[in-house]
This record gives C-alpha cells, structure tokens and sequence, in this order.
C-alpha cells in the first residue's frame, strides 16, 4: 500500500518541485511527474536508511518534494550535458 502511497505523492511532490524550479525541461509535464515520483522513492529510500521511516512507511510530502528538486537538478545537468 505504501507503493501507492508514494507514487500518489510523488506526482504532487513533482508538481510542486517544478513550480519552485521553473524553467525549460525537455519533456514536460509527463517527465516532470515521473521525475517527482522518482523522488519520493529515493526519499523514501534515504529516510529508512537514515532511519527517519519504519518499514512500510513512505517518505512525508516535503521529503518527497526535496527528493524531486534533487532529481530535477540532476535531470537538467545530465540533459544539458548531452
């Protein structure tokens, strides 16, 4: 359940994510919110090994939306770099 969970607030968290960072992304709004849902999972991911979340338990929507930003940049470096 918690898969669904994350991918729910990860297209949100995407959302949001492109909101603060505006600007050009090849791709658009499908890529956007793969990129968002990407996020939250390796928020989620971060936040068990950190030890921040149980078992079970998905990343909380401000993890998700930092986990977004990050992959963003990392998006637009690797793009701009190709």
């Amino acid at each position: 359940m918690w898969i669904i969970g994350t991918i729910i607030i990860g297209a949100l968290a995407g959302l949001v994510a492109k909101l603060l960072m505006p600007g050009r992304d090849p791709g658009g709004f499908i890529i956007t919110i793969l990129l968002g849902i990407a996020g939250a999972f390796v928020a989620t991911w971060l936040g068990r090994a950190i030890g921040w979340y149980g078992e079970g338990d998905a990343a909380g929507f401000i993890g998700a939306v930092v986990g977004s930003i990050i992959i963003l940049i990392v998006y637009r470096l690797v793009r701009r770099g190709a």
